[in-house]
């Protein structure tokens, strides 16, 4: 089965986003209607202009008809993790992340390589989620988007891993951006990236439909929760 055979070529319109800013962006018109699920995207940088960031707009530009892309905006608002305070009442914004995690079929992550590691404020993000029911089972994919990138790539599977994410190879891909200063627009209009882009979508949407119309009881806590080190 061809997965892409579900996407029409973009056709390209300006839209205005939500800060304002003109883009050119595909329409939705004859890219096709899957099941509607929501796809949570997640960047670990907090950089203004980052290429992590511009990937994940441009797959949200690139889901089809009924599939929800939303980016995650509070990244910088996360306060430093605490297991003390790993309990209700959360803080706010651990509260609304989990709530975002809770509402999402999967997720989509994007993180730089800082010293050879994730991101430090995606880190903080994601242990805030160790202790969320709501993530142990997840489908998640991970986007990479330099190609001199492979050890945080390497950290991020393997966290993801232990906190007993659902994590979907098929749907995880590198995509080189960075260093190239695309914006938005860009990527989308690049057919290279626009194809990388709708395959990792597509791989997905797949996995979290059928995750979405499953079984949504309460799983287990993911095995890192008693990890060593308090």
């Amino acid at each position: 089965m061809n997965l892409l055979g579900h996407f029409a070529a973009p056709k390209f319109t300006n839209r205005t986003t939500g800060n304002a800013r003109s883009e050119v962006l595909p329409e939705e018109e004859g890219m096709g209607c899957l099941h509607g699920i929501r796809i949570l995207a997640i960047s670990g940088s907090l950089r203004t202009l980052s290429s992590n960031t511009a990937a994940l707009e441009a797959a949200a530009y690139l889901a089809p008809t009924g599939v929800e892309v939303c980016l995650y905006h509070g990244l910088a608002s996360l306060p430093h993790f605490n297991p003390d305070d790993d309990q209700l009442p959360l803080p706010d914004p651990v509260a609304d992340l989990r709530r975002q995690v809770s509402m999402s079929d999967a997720l989509l992550i994007a993180s730089p390589e800082y010293a050879h590691g994730i991101a430090g404020a995606l880190k903080n993000a994601l242990d805030w989620l160790v202790g969320s029911l709501d993530f142990a089972g997840k489908p998640v994919a991970i986007l990479n988007t330099s190609p001199r990138a492979f050890h945080a790539d390497a950290q991020l599977h393997e966290v993801l891993a232990t906190m007993a994410g659902q994590l979907v190879g098929a749907a995880s891909f590198r995509v080189p951006i960075a260093g190239r200063q695309l914006d938005v627009a860009a990527v989308v209009s690049d057919p290279r990236l626009s194809h990388q882009l709708r395959a990792a979508l597509m791989a997905l949407i797949l996995v979290g439909d059928r995750h979405g119309t499953g079984n949504k009881s309460p799983q287990s806590r993911p095995r890192s929760m008693e990890g060593a080190g308090a």
